[in-house]
């Protein structure tokens, strides 16, 4: 069974709003990822991007170098993946808007996701990012400019005005937007083609898209997530959209990321039914209509919210997913292959990862990653909430009113250290490693989630345990005696 030819451009998705990777890492994985079938990269900078001049405050604190940003692209080179670079224009603009000094270019006050259309400062702020993108990317085909989840247009003070004249509708005002970004990218980059992601564009009707004029400039990408995704409707949009005068179309899978915004273990089976339903769209729709799939790694659902999961616990999602579109289908074959390239004696892919060992570049944090999601907050909680001395002599009644039977410290101490020594170790081998991969934030960031909480919790209960032990009033029975019987 052979795919390859569905997909022509298979662009693994690098989104860096949240844990980028550090530059040392991408060198270990980008071999990876082209021996699994991988011949491009959608490379979301969002905050990592070294913006410059007046864009500066946009740069996060461990913002890529200039320099950092060519290793990246030649280390792309090397392995045979082209560079699409992704700036957001219109709709997720978090990492812009919440700054205090562009405030202003907010479509409503409270909501800063979203571009106000209607203030020419807002098409030269989107202009001048991707400018200074572009100047870094010379030669790219494609620059994607989001333009997606454009949320609350329509909302704002200017826009309600505009929308009262006739003839005047919000499909009408996201395109015009779309247009002059689109036109900004040509104007200034001809040989770049601008890409788009289509949920703002699927409900509007044919004739709207066709007269917009939107259909030459832009390359529109289908994206669903889902791992029942309606391939025959998926078709129909496809004929639409070659109706309105697109010629040329993306898909957009994910290989993590989209299946919970906390999510910290990837369920490879999800994202498996994903990729194996796109294979039927592009077997089913319109011939050689698409130009290529992007597999989306989301890092974050948007610019404020919590990390999902990190990029080497996804990576065996991934190789499946990759490796399913080259073959045309997944079989045990395909799955011997991916066991193979990740060095993993066994693939689990209708629960999480095993634990078994691999040899893959960020293994090692899958491993330990996997022990922490799946065994740690149930151990702890198995402890506190299940374990009978605890529940039954060291009650939150208790530990309150600092009492204890004296027997019982010997029953809860020695566990309660032994755990917390057990997970203390595995937390700092896993700090380790994610050092070896991640900048400091993000290191902090996702042990204060994942982890701290549940050491914290035995901790607590230690010092509850010495507290109580302590020299204090003489022990009371939990309850006043009424001298009557139960």
């Amino acid at each position: 069974m052979s795919g390859s030819s569905l997909f022509k451009m298979r662009l693994v998705h690098l989104d860096l709003k949240g844990a980028p990777p550090k530059v040392s890492y991408l060198a270990e994985v980008f071999p990876l990822f082209h021996a699994l079938g991988a011949n491009g990269l959608l490379i979301e900078y969002e905050d990592m991007f070294p913006y410059k001049g007046h864009l500066r405050l946009l740069r996060a604190q461990h913002a890529y170098s200039p320099s950092e940003i060519k290793e990246i692209l030649h280390l792309a080179t090397l392995n045979e993946l082209e560079v699409v670079p992704l700036v957001q224009t219109f709709g997720h603009m978090e990492f812009v808007l919440k700054h205090e000094a562009l405030a202003h270019l907010r479509e409503v006050a409270f909501f800063p996701n979203t571009l106000n259309p209607h203030e020419a400062e807002s098409l030269a702020l989107v202009g001048a990012m991707i400018d200074q993108v572009m100047e870094l990317h010379p030669g790219a085909r494609w620059l994607h400019v989001g333009c997606d989840e454009v949320y609350y247009l329509g909302e704002g003070e200017a826009s309600r005005q505009w929308l009262q004249q006739e003839q005047n509708n919000k499909a009408r005002l996201c395109l015009s937007h779309v247009k002059a970004v689109a036109s900004h990218v040509l104007a200034r980059h001809p040989a770049t083609k601008p890409l788009v992601w289509d949920d703002m564009l699927r409900d509007i009707p044919e004739d709207q898209l066709s007269a917009s004029g939107v259909p030459q400039l832009v390359e529109p990408m289908l994206w669903d997530y889902t791992a029942d995704l309606d391939v025959h409707g998926k078709a129909l949009l496809m004929e639409k959209y070659q109706k309105c005068g697109f010629r040329q179309l993306w898909a957009a899978s994910a290989f993590k990321g989209a299946t919970g915004v906390s999510q910290a273990l990837t369920p490879i089976e999800h994202h498996l039914r994903n990729h194996m339903q796109w294979l039927q769209v592009a077997a089913h729709g319109p011939a050689d209509t698409l130009q290529g799939i992007v597999l989306t790694g989301w890092q974050r659902y948007d610019h404020f919210s919590v990390l999902c999961e990190l990029l080497p616990v996804g990576i065996p999602s991934l190789a499946v997913c990759l490796q399913s579109l080259l073959q045309g289908g997944f079989a045990e074959d395909v799955k011997t292959r991916v066991e193979n390239f990740l060095g993993m004696p066994s693939l689990e892919i209708t629960g999480f990862t095993s634990e078994g060992a691999a040899s893959f570049p960020g293994s090692d944090i899958l491993a330990l990653v996997t022990q922490v999601g799946l065994h740690l907050r149930s151990s702890v909680d198995e402890m506190l909430y299940r374990d009978r001395y605890v529940t039954g002599w060291f009650s939150s009644y208790h530990r309150r009113r600092k009492l204890i039977h004296p027997v019982m410290i010997q029953h809860i101490q020695p566990q309660a250290l032994s755990l917390l020594g057990r997970w203390s170790a595995l937390a700092g081998e896993l700090e380790a490693a994610l050092r070896r991969v991640f900048y400091p934030d993000a290191v902090e960031e996702w042990l204060e989630e994942n982890v701290q909480p549940s050491l914290q919790q035995l901790q607590q209960l230690l010092q509850d345990l010495g507290e109580a032990a302590g020299p204090g009033p003489p022990m009371a029975s939990p309850g006043p005696d009424t001298g009557q019987e139960p």
